[in-house]
Protein backbone atom coordinates (compact mmCIF):
# COMPACT_ATOMS: atom_id res chain seq x y z
CA UNK A 1 0.00 0.00 0.00
CA UNK A 2 1.05 3.52 -0.57
CA UNK A 3 1.27 5.74 2.29
CA UNK A 4 0.99 9.48 2.41
CA UNK A 5 4.97 9.78 3.15
CA UNK A 6 5.32 8.45 -0.26
CA UNK A 7 2.93 10.47 -1.64
CA UNK A 8 4.86 13.57 0.23
CA UNK A 9 7.95 12.47 -1.06
CA UNK A 10 6.74 12.59 -5.18
CA UNK A 11 5.47 16.01 -4.23
CA UNK A 12 8.94 16.74 -3.03
CA UNK A 13 10.64 15.50 -6.67
CA UNK A 14 7.96 16.87 -8.92
CA UNK A 15 8.75 20.70 -7.04
CA UNK A 16 8.97 23.22 -10.47
CA UNK A 17 8.26 20.12 -12.56
CA UNK A 18 4.20 19.72 -12.27
CA UNK A 19 1.98 22.98 -12.34
CA UNK A 20 0.67 23.31 -8.57
CA UNK A 21 -2.65 23.75 -10.47
CA UNK A 22 -5.90 26.05 -9.41
CA UNK A 23 -8.58 24.36 -6.92
CA UNK A 24 -11.72 27.08 -8.58
CA UNK A 25 -14.88 27.52 -8.07
CA UNK A 26 -17.92 28.74 -10.09
CA UNK A 27 -20.66 30.39 -9.78
CA UNK A 28 -23.30 28.45 -12.21
CA UNK A 29 -22.00 24.72 -10.95
CA UNK A 30 -22.45 25.85 -7.52
CA UNK A 31 -26.18 26.45 -8.68
CA UNK A 32 -26.41 23.26 -10.40
CA UNK A 33 -25.03 21.54 -7.74
CA UNK A 34 -26.74 23.15 -5.11
CA UNK A 35 -23.40 23.35 -3.17
CA UNK A 36 -19.82 24.28 -3.08
CA UNK A 37 -17.78 22.50 -5.79
CA UNK A 38 -14.42 22.83 -6.26
CA UNK A 39 -12.81 21.88 -9.41
CA UNK A 40 -8.94 20.90 -9.58
CA UNK A 41 -7.59 21.98 -13.11
CA UNK A 42 -5.66 19.34 -13.82
CA UNK A 43 -5.94 20.43 -17.81
CA UNK A 44 -4.02 22.97 -16.87
CA UNK A 45 -0.76 20.94 -16.27
CA UNK A 46 2.03 21.93 -19.02
CA UNK A 47 1.26 18.46 -20.75
CA UNK A 48 -2.63 18.72 -20.91
CA UNK A 49 -3.12 16.15 -18.23
CA UNK A 50 -2.16 15.12 -14.64
CA UNK A 51 -0.21 12.03 -16.10
CA UNK A 52 3.73 14.10 -15.96
CA UNK A 53 3.16 13.46 -11.98
CA UNK A 54 3.53 10.19 -12.31
CA UNK A 55 5.87 9.56 -15.04
CA UNK A 56 8.40 11.60 -13.37
CA UNK A 57 8.40 10.16 -10.09
CA UNK A 58 9.27 6.83 -11.53
CA UNK A 59 11.38 8.02 -14.17
CA UNK A 60 13.38 10.76 -11.70
CA UNK A 61 14.45 7.49 -9.68
CA UNK A 62 16.40 5.38 -12.28
CA UNK A 63 19.36 4.21 -11.54
CA UNK A 64 22.08 6.12 -13.84
CA UNK A 65 22.59 2.49 -15.90
CA UNK A 66 18.33 2.07 -16.46
CA UNK A 67 18.18 5.90 -17.28
CA UNK A 68 20.97 4.88 -20.16
CA UNK A 69 19.05 2.48 -21.59
CA UNK A 70 15.78 3.87 -21.93
CA UNK A 71 12.48 3.61 -21.17
CA UNK A 72 9.16 2.02 -23.09
CA UNK A 73 5.46 3.16 -22.31
CA UNK A 74 2.11 1.87 -23.23
CA UNK A 75 -0.25 4.39 -23.59
CA UNK A 76 -3.70 5.84 -25.23
CA UNK A 77 -2.05 9.54 -24.98
CA UNK A 78 -1.84 11.51 -21.97
CA UNK A 79 0.41 8.90 -20.10
CA UNK A 80 2.64 8.60 -23.24
CA UNK A 81 2.92 12.69 -23.35
CA UNK A 82 4.01 12.74 -19.69
CA UNK A 83 6.58 10.09 -20.06
CA UNK A 84 7.91 11.80 -23.32
CA UNK A 85 8.20 14.96 -21.25
CA UNK A 86 9.97 13.13 -18.20
CA UNK A 87 12.48 12.34 -20.41
CA UNK A 88 13.51 15.27 -22.18
CA UNK A 89 13.74 17.01 -18.97
CA UNK A 90 15.71 14.01 -17.54
CA UNK A 91 17.59 12.82 -21.10
CA UNK A 92 16.10 9.77 -21.24
CA UNK A 93 14.91 8.15 -24.39
CA UNK A 94 11.48 7.34 -23.88
CA UNK A 95 9.15 5.32 -26.17
CA UNK A 96 5.74 5.14 -26.33
CA UNK A 97 3.28 2.48 -27.87
CA UNK A 98 0.14 3.86 -28.99
CA UNK A 99 -3.33 2.82 -30.58
CA UNK A 100 -2.84 3.95 -34.00
CA UNK A 101 -6.95 5.41 -33.32
CA UNK A 102 -5.43 7.78 -30.70
CA UNK A 103 -6.33 11.31 -30.83
CA UNK A 104 -4.19 13.10 -32.93
CA UNK A 105 -3.71 15.98 -31.00
CA UNK A 106 -2.02 13.59 -27.90
CA UNK A 107 0.54 11.56 -30.80
CA UNK A 108 1.31 14.82 -32.25
CA UNK A 109 2.31 16.29 -28.81
CA UNK A 110 3.96 12.71 -28.08
CA UNK A 111 6.38 13.44 -30.57
CA UNK A 112 6.95 17.05 -29.97
CA UNK A 113 7.83 16.33 -26.61
CA UNK A 114 10.65 13.94 -28.25
CA UNK A 115 9.02 10.77 -27.85
CA UNK A 116 9.24 7.84 -30.20
CA UNK A 117 5.69 6.09 -31.01
CA UNK A 118 5.38 2.87 -31.66
CA UNK A 119 1.74 2.29 -33.06
CA UNK A 120 -0.80 -0.53 -32.59
CA UNK A 121 -4.62 -1.44 -33.11
CA UNK A 122 -6.19 -1.15 -29.94
CA UNK A 123 -9.25 -3.82 -30.97
CA UNK A 124 -6.92 -6.47 -32.04
CA UNK A 125 -3.23 -6.27 -30.39
CA UNK A 126 -1.98 -6.38 -26.95
CA UNK A 127 -0.51 -3.03 -26.33
CA UNK A 128 1.27 -4.06 -22.66
CA UNK A 129 2.77 -7.48 -24.32
CA UNK A 130 4.16 -4.77 -27.05
CA UNK A 131 5.61 -2.65 -24.86
CA UNK A 132 6.61 -5.49 -22.77
CA UNK A 133 8.68 -7.10 -25.69
CA UNK A 134 10.13 -3.66 -26.81
CA UNK A 135 11.21 -3.44 -23.70
CA UNK A 136 13.08 -6.55 -23.35
CA UNK A 137 14.93 -6.56 -26.29
CA UNK A 138 16.26 -3.09 -25.48
CA UNK A 139 16.87 -3.98 -22.20
CA UNK A 140 14.87 -0.39 -21.28
CA UNK A 141 12.51 0.03 -18.29
CA UNK A 142 8.75 -0.69 -18.39
CA UNK A 143 6.74 2.79 -17.19
CA UNK A 144 3.34 1.44 -16.68
CA UNK A 145 0.38 4.00 -16.85
CA UNK A 146 -0.90 2.96 -13.23
CA UNK A 147 0.41 -0.26 -12.11
CA UNK A 148 3.55 0.62 -10.02
CA UNK A 149 3.50 2.19 -6.65
CA UNK A 150 5.50 5.07 -7.93
CA UNK A 151 3.18 6.24 -10.88
CA UNK A 152 0.70 5.84 -7.88
CA UNK A 153 2.24 8.16 -5.32
CA UNK A 154 3.11 10.75 -8.49
CA UNK A 155 -0.60 11.02 -8.74
CA UNK A 156 -1.53 10.88 -5.38
CA UNK A 157 -0.09 14.65 -5.31
CA UNK A 158 -3.01 15.63 -7.13
CA UNK A 159 -5.20 14.63 -3.70
CA UNK A 160 -2.79 16.03 -2.02
CA UNK A 161 -3.02 19.47 -3.55
CA UNK A 162 -6.84 19.37 -3.31
CA UNK A 163 -6.41 19.00 0.66
CA UNK A 164 -4.13 21.74 1.04
CA UNK A 165 -6.02 24.02 -1.44
CA UNK A 166 -9.79 23.22 -0.27
CA UNK A 167 -8.13 23.90 3.38
CA UNK A 168 -6.44 27.11 2.49
CA UNK A 169 -10.23 27.84 1.30
CA UNK A 170 -11.80 26.47 4.49
CA UNK A 171 -13.71 24.58 2.68
CA UNK A 172 -12.76 21.21 3.29
CA UNK A 173 -14.91 18.59 0.92
CA UNK A 174 -17.49 16.27 2.26
CA UNK A 175 -16.55 14.41 -1.14
CA UNK A 176 -14.77 13.76 -3.99
CA UNK A 177 -15.23 12.41 -7.17
CA UNK A 178 -11.69 11.58 -9.33
CA UNK A 179 -11.78 10.25 -13.06
CA UNK A 180 -10.83 6.78 -13.36
CA UNK A 181 -9.41 4.47 -15.54
CA UNK A 182 -6.60 1.87 -14.57
CA UNK A 183 -7.00 3.42 -11.03
CA UNK A 184 -3.57 5.21 -10.63
CA UNK A 185 -4.81 8.59 -9.84
CA UNK A 186 -8.11 7.89 -7.71
CA UNK A 187 -5.86 5.46 -5.48
CA UNK A 188 -3.02 7.95 -4.64
CA UNK A 189 -5.42 11.02 -4.20
CA UNK A 190 -7.40 8.56 -2.22
CA UNK A 191 -4.49 8.08 0.15
CA UNK A 192 -4.05 11.46 0.24
CA UNK A 193 -7.03 12.74 0.92
CA UNK A 194 -8.41 10.63 3.64
CA UNK A 195 -4.80 11.10 5.35
CA UNK A 196 -5.54 15.07 5.37
CA UNK A 197 -9.36 15.41 5.44
CA UNK A 198 -10.27 11.95 7.92
CA UNK A 199 -14.16 12.12 6.97
CA UNK A 200 -14.33 12.88 3.30
CA UNK A 201 -15.63 10.22 0.76
CA UNK A 202 -14.00 9.52 -2.14
CA UNK A 203 -15.39 8.09 -5.19
CA UNK A 204 -14.18 6.90 -8.96
CA UNK A 205 -15.86 8.03 -12.07
CA UNK A 206 -16.39 6.41 -15.18
CA UNK A 207 -17.56 5.28 -18.55
CA UNK A 208 -20.64 4.29 -18.15
CA UNK A 209 -19.43 0.61 -20.55
CA UNK A 210 -16.16 0.64 -19.08
CA UNK A 211 -16.98 0.13 -15.17
CA UNK A 212 -14.45 -2.27 -14.56
CA UNK A 213 -13.30 -0.27 -11.02
CA UNK A 214 -17.02 0.15 -9.64
CA UNK A 215 -17.96 -3.66 -10.26
CA UNK A 216 -14.87 -4.59 -8.72
CA UNK A 217 -15.18 -2.30 -5.92
CA UNK A 218 -18.80 -4.08 -5.66
CA UNK A 219 -17.56 -7.35 -6.45
CA UNK A 220 -13.93 -7.09 -3.87
CA UNK A 221 -12.20 -9.10 -7.17
CA UNK A 222 -10.74 -7.42 -10.43
CA UNK A 223 -13.18 -7.71 -12.89
CA UNK A 224 -13.08 -6.90 -16.78
CA UNK A 225 -15.24 -4.65 -19.59
CA UNK A 226 -17.07 -6.43 -21.93
CA UNK A 227 -15.33 -6.86 -25.15
CA UNK A 228 -16.28 -4.88 -27.47
CA UNK A 229 -17.04 -1.84 -25.27
CA UNK A 230 -16.75 1.14 -26.90
CA UNK A 231 -16.83 5.23 -25.35
CA UNK A 232 -15.62 8.67 -26.65
CA UNK A 233 -13.53 8.87 -22.98
CA UNK A 234 -9.78 7.19 -25.31
CA UNK A 235 -7.95 8.27 -21.95
CA UNK A 236 -10.32 5.89 -19.54
CA UNK A 237 -10.77 2.41 -21.83
CA UNK A 238 -8.53 0.31 -19.04
CA UNK A 239 -10.15 -3.47 -19.58
CA UNK A 240 -9.76 -3.45 -15.74
CA UNK A 241 -8.10 -1.88 -12.62
CA UNK A 242 -4.66 -2.23 -12.29
CA UNK A 243 -3.79 -4.69 -9.86
CA UNK A 244 -1.70 -1.91 -6.96
CA UNK A 245 -4.41 0.65 -7.40
CA UNK A 246 -7.30 -2.08 -6.74
CA UNK A 247 -5.52 -3.40 -3.43
CA UNK A 248 -6.31 0.22 -2.86
CA UNK A 249 -9.55 1.17 -3.82
CA UNK A 250 -11.33 -2.20 -2.29
CA UNK A 251 -9.75 -0.78 1.01
CA UNK A 252 -11.23 2.54 1.03
CA UNK A 253 -13.77 3.22 -1.45
CA UNK A 254 -17.07 2.82 -1.01
CA UNK A 255 -18.67 2.31 -4.66
CA UNK A 256 -18.01 3.97 -7.72
CA UNK A 257 -20.09 6.02 -10.41
CA UNK A 258 -20.52 6.06 -14.31
CA UNK A 259 -21.66 8.35 -16.86
CA UNK A 260 -22.51 7.78 -20.22
CA UNK A 261 -20.90 9.19 -23.20
CA UNK A 262 -23.83 11.84 -23.57
CA UNK A 263 -23.52 13.18 -20.40
CA UNK A 264 -19.90 13.45 -21.18
CA UNK A 265 -20.58 15.90 -23.65
CA UNK A 266 -23.08 17.86 -22.13
CA UNK A 267 -20.12 18.24 -19.26
CA UNK A 268 -17.40 18.87 -21.57
CA UNK A 269 -19.84 21.81 -23.25
CA UNK A 270 -20.27 23.18 -19.80
CA UNK A 271 -16.94 23.49 -19.27
CA UNK A 272 -16.26 25.65 -22.40
CA UNK A 273 -19.24 27.49 -21.90
CA UNK A 274 -19.11 28.45 -18.02
CA UNK A 275 -16.00 27.22 -16.53
CA UNK A 276 -13.71 28.85 -20.35
CA UNK A 277 -12.21 25.35 -20.09
CA UNK A 278 -11.34 22.73 -22.98
CA UNK A 279 -11.87 19.36 -21.29
CA UNK A 280 -11.33 16.15 -22.96
CA UNK A 281 -13.71 13.54 -22.91
CA UNK A 282 -12.22 11.59 -19.88
CA UNK A 283 -11.30 14.40 -18.53
CA UNK A 284 -14.98 15.51 -18.15
CA UNK A 285 -16.29 12.14 -16.31
CA UNK A 286 -16.48 13.64 -13.07
CA UNK A 287 -18.17 16.77 -13.65
CA UNK A 288 -20.64 14.72 -16.18
CA UNK A 289 -21.22 13.07 -12.56
CA UNK A 290 -21.91 16.42 -10.69
CA UNK A 291 -24.50 17.57 -13.55
CA UNK A 292 -26.38 14.55 -13.91
CA UNK A 293 -26.73 13.89 -10.55
CA UNK A 294 -25.52 11.34 -10.40
CA UNK A 295 -24.41 11.98 -6.72
CA UNK A 296 -25.90 14.16 -4.27
CA UNK A 297 -24.91 17.19 -4.11
CA UNK A 298 -27.21 19.63 -2.39
CA UNK A 299 -25.82 21.27 1.16
CA UNK A 300 -22.26 19.40 0.38
CA UNK A 301 -18.88 20.67 -0.82
CA UNK A 302 -18.12 18.56 -3.50
CA UNK A 303 -14.72 18.86 -5.42
CA UNK A 304 -13.79 17.44 -9.04
CA UNK A 305 -10.49 16.49 -10.68
CA UNK A 306 -10.85 17.78 -14.54
CA UNK A 307 -7.85 15.34 -15.31
CA UNK A 308 -6.81 16.51 -18.63
CA UNK A 309 -8.07 18.84 -22.05
CA UNK A 310 -5.77 16.96 -24.64
CA UNK A 311 -8.95 17.21 -27.39
CA UNK A 312 -8.30 17.00 -31.26
CA UNK A 313 -9.74 20.24 -32.32
CA UNK A 314 -12.45 18.79 -34.48
CA UNK A 315 -13.84 15.95 -32.57
CA UNK A 316 -14.19 19.36 -29.70
CA UNK A 317 -15.87 21.59 -31.94
CA UNK A 318 -18.27 18.80 -33.09
CA UNK A 319 -19.58 18.23 -29.60
CA UNK A 320 -19.42 22.12 -29.18
CA UNK A 321 -21.58 22.63 -31.93
CA UNK A 322 -24.46 19.54 -31.27
CA UNK A 323 -26.79 19.50 -28.51
CA UNK A 324 -27.55 15.69 -28.32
Amino acid sequence: MIDIAAIEAAAARLEGVAVRTPLVRNDELDRVARGPVLVKTENLQAIGSFKIRGAYNLMCQLTAAEAARGVVAFSSGNHAQGVAMAGRLLGIHAAIVMPADAPRAKMDNTRRLGGEVITYDRYSGDREAIAREIAEERGAALVPSYDHEHIIAGQGTVGLEIAEQALEMQLPPDQVLINCGGGGLSAGSAVALQARLKTVSVRTVEPEDFDDTARSIAAGKRMTVAPGSRSICDSLLADSPGELPFAIHRTLFDAGLTVSDREVRDAMRFAFQNLKMVVEPGGAVSLAAVLSGRIETAGKTTAIVISGGNVDLDEFAAIQASAD
